[in-house]
C-alpha cells in the first residue's frame, strides 16, 4: 500500500531550524510531483511548497519564501522541507503530499503529519 511517511518536527526556538522527511514507499512516486502543507489548530490546511517530478520547478507561499526549501531525492523516494528563520505563527502539523499533477489540485497521497512547533 502507498504511503507517506513525515519526519522531523519537534519544538524548536523562534529563529531556528528544522528539517523535514517525507519518505514514500509502496510504489514509485518518481513521477508524483510533491509537496508541504500546514494546518495549524483551528484553521484550514494550507499550502507551504511544492517541486516538481524533475526538481525543475518549486512554488512557495508567500508567507515562507526566503525562510523554507523544498528539494527532493529520486533515488531515495524521499521529500524534504529545510525550514530556517522559524516563527512561531509557524507553529502547525505539516503535511507531506504527493500529486500526479504540480497544480495539487487533487492531492492522490497524504502523510499522517509531523508536529512543529516553534516557541517565542
Amino acid at each position: 500500500q502507498a504511503q507517506l511517511v513525515e519526519s522531523g518536527g519537534g519544538l524548536v526556538q523562534a529563529e531556528g531550524s528544522l528539517r523535514l522527511s517525507c519518505v514514500a514507499s509502496g510504489r514509485t512516486f518518481r513521477y508524483y510531483a510533491m509537496g508541504w502543507f500546514r494546518q495549524a489548530p483551528g484553521k484550514e490546511r494550507e499550502f507551504v511548497a511544492a517541486i516538481s517530478w524533475r526538481s525543475d520547478m518549486t512554488k512557495y507561499a508567500d508567507f515562507v519564501k526566503g525562510r523554507f526549501t523544498i528539494s527532493r531525492d529520486n533515488t531515495k523516494n524521499t521529500a524534504y522541507l529545510q525550514m530556517n528563520s522559524l516563527k512561531p505563527e509557524d507553529t502547525a502539523v505539516y503535511y507531506c503530499a504527493a500529486d500526479n499533477s504540480y497544480e495539487f489540485r487533487s492531492v492522490n497521497y497524504w502523510g499522517q503529519g509531523t508536529q512543529v512547533t516553534v516557541s517565542s
